[in-house]
């Protein structure tokens, strides 16, 4: 019914906010959407769960199904599709500490592990050929040897700044060409000015006091 309480999922709607929300997955767990695939086919989630703290999962799109991508005893989220789809980008503790990682999607390939520091909310360039992705302030790049094989430079910083640090999703984007960033700076807004409120009681009896009123 209209009425009837949203149900626990993964739903797609319209951007224009036309039409119709449609439920593509049924699940009860808390779910962080991750990124699509650039043919749409597929959609990249972490699930948490209760056993296996958070996991990575893809969800076929056209078919309504999902199946593990990674599912361990460590948590692994933030993660991100490469334009071809060929590799998933994603941050674990599996170390002991967040690292960005790159392993291949469908079909045989590796897992490398991308930041040497430290890192998290690892994001392709437009045209695969490099990996962004934080390291507290830090913003860093890694150069990637195009397909069929795998390769990844030194990461080299490219920049830093206090912005939103983000938890379990990816807060920042970059431009199509790789020159700009779109990131979330929190406001920090100057404290009002303190105002006090006085009241004064029976002010009347103050007012004879101070002014006293003569007979006429």
């Amino acid at each position: 019914s209209p009425n009837a309480p949203p149900r626990a999922g993964i739903y797609m709607k319209n951007a224009d906010g036309t039409g119709a929300e449609e439920r593509l997955l049924a699940d009860e767990n808390h779910v962080h959407l991750g990124s699509w695939s650039s043919d749409g086919k597929w959609l990249l989630y972490s699930e948490i769960h209760p056993e296996t703290n958070e996991d990575l999962w893809v969800l076929n799109v056209p078919e309504r199904k999902a199946q593990p991508f990674l599912r361990t005893p460590f948590n692994e989220l933030q993660a991100s599709f490469s334009p071809d789809a060929r590799w998933i980008a994603y941050t674990s503790d599996e170390s002991g500490r967040a690292e960005v990682y790159v392993q291949s999607f469908q079909g045989p390939g590796g897992k490398w592990q991308i930041s040497t520091d430290g890192g998290a909310q690892p994001l392709w360039s437009r045209d695969g050929r490099e990996i962004f992705y934080r390291d507290g302030d830090k913003v860093l790049a890694v150069a990637v040897q195009p397909p069929p094989a795998f390769a990844a430079s030194k990461p080299r910083l490219l920049f830093e700044g206090r912005y939103v640090p983000g938890s379990n999703h990816t807060y920042y984007d970059a431009s199509p060409d790789g020159r700009g960033f779109v990131f979330l700076r929190a406001v920090e807004r100057e404290s009002a000015p303190i105002r006090q409120i006085h009241v004064a009681l029976n002010w009347f009896e103050e007012l004879r006091r101070r002014a006293p009123v003569g007979n006429k």
